[in-house]
């Protein structure tokens, strides 16, 4: 599958991953799909191939290949199975804060192990008060001697229920400014976590409640310095989390269009396959001038911030066009199948459920048009991918604050 935006390196790392989905993931889809909850061996065992480093510099241990690698890894992965490609975006909203805000004797300890699968890491911030909007949160974190103390609760969390180390954005003062990030171990006394809670799709993935009873921290895990827990939010949803999700949906995608092909080329009416029907053939024209366009969109942004430039409204629009193609070319494959595909010895109906699941994470389609008429009007205040370009560029050049006209609003 050769594109303008991919090397050789891009595509050989791509058919390492399929092959590994079809061999080690799909056997498991079946019992994923029965029990529902988090499938700790296989996230594990999915770690230990070093792609959750794909990001990371290889002097902390990663393959250091960029955010299109990142890419096509999750979409590789999300092609048999969205849970999957699901747990490996979440780990890479972990591996932002620590790469862009973790200082060096952070970025030894946890990076190494983050980047070899030993660690699981995620990234908490929605609350059930909150929702995305980040500074309405109420989970406080108070300063005692070299601790800080935590209580409160996260919802939504991306490998709730499979993490090891949890990137926690809590209050530690009054205001848009008064919110700190900290790196939490799971084992920690004063941290558990809620009951797995069966959802409509992602079925071996968890994004379940995280819960802080007087957890202690040491003053160590804190990710810089306090009140810049809204650009620790902030940063790793916008560059990260949506084209993290933006790659699950192109993934699943694909395998809506594969299972579509095969379906109108097995099955007959009148004598002749199905796909022969011109309304039908129209669909499937349809679905690939959808994925065709869905795939140029997730790979120019993630080409883009590989070249370190602004591209806000290249991830908005890759995650808004590919979350919403991809669930329009689930309803329509849902239409060919008719009764066919209600039924479960047929994956649609489990792509369908499962594309669902990214419309809101990152952003809902309607907040990402919002921040793009804020673009179209010139009202934006900069852009979060230049910030962050700039910072690894020169790491004190760039100071990472969220302007004031962000109290409030939405991710």
């Amino acid at each position: 599958m050769e594109h303008v935006f991919t090397t050789q390196d891009h595509e050989d790392l791509r058919q390492r991953v399929r092959e590994f989905a079809e061999r080690d993931v799909r056997p498991l889809i079946p019992e994923m799909e029965a029990s529902r909850t988090a499938t700790v061996e296989l996230s594990r065992l999915i770690a230990k191939q070093g792609w959750i480093g794909a990001t990371i510099d290889p002097s902390y241990g990663g393959m250091g290949a960029g955010h299109l690698a990142k890419t096509i890894i999750i979409e590789e992965l999300s092609r048999v199975s969205g849970a999957m490609g699901a747990m490996v975006q979440a780990s890479q909203l972990g591996v932002a804060k620590i790469i862009h805000f973790g200082n060096e004797a952070q970025k030894r300890e946890w990076l190494p192990p983050v980047a070899d699968g030993r660690i699981l890491p995620t990234i908490a911030v929605t609350e059930p008060v909150s929702g995305g909007f980040v500074t309405d949160m109420e989970s406080t974190a108070v300063r005692d001697g070299d601790d800080y103390i935590l209580n409160g609760r996260k919802v939504f969390v991306g490998n709730s229920h499979v993490g090891d180390l949890h990137g926690v954005v809590v209050r530690t003062s009054a205001g848009s400014n008064g919110l700190t990030a900290f790196l939490v171990e799971a084992d920690r006394p004063g941290f558990s976590l809620a009951p797995q809670v069966p959802s409509m799709g992602l079925h071996g993935f968890s994004f379940g409640e995280l819960i802080f009873d007087n957890c202690r921290v040491p003053v160590a895990n804190r990710l810089g310095k306090e009140g810049q827990g809204l650009a620790v939010a902030y940063s790793s949803s916008i560059l990260y989390g949506r084209p993290n999700l933006t790659a699950v949906s192109l993934g699943i995608h694909q395998a809506v269009l594969e299972e579509t092909a095969a379906y109108c080329q097995e099955v007959f009416r009148r004598s002749k396959p199905l796909g022969q029907l011109p309304n039908i053939k129209l669909k499937l024209g349809r679905m690939l001038q959808r994925l065709t366009l869905a795939r140029q969109s997730a790979y120019l942004a993630a080409h883009l911030l590989d070249q370190g430039r602004p591209c806000d409204v290249e991830l908005m629009t890759a995650k808004l066009f590919n979350v919403e193609s991809s669930i329009e070319s689930a309803q329509e494959a849902m239409e060919i199948h008719a009764a066919a595909g209600l039924f479960t010895d047929r994956p649609i109906e489990r792509y369908l459920r499962d594309a669902l699941h990214i419309y809101a994470p990152a952003g809902t389609s309607d907040i990402q048009c919002l921040r793009l008429g804020e673009f179209a009007l010139g009202e934006n205040k900069g852009q979060w991918s230049q910030r962050l370009a700039d910072l690894v560029r020169n790491p004190r050049s760039v100071p990472l604050r969220t302007r004031p006209e962000a109290v409030g609003e939405l991710v």
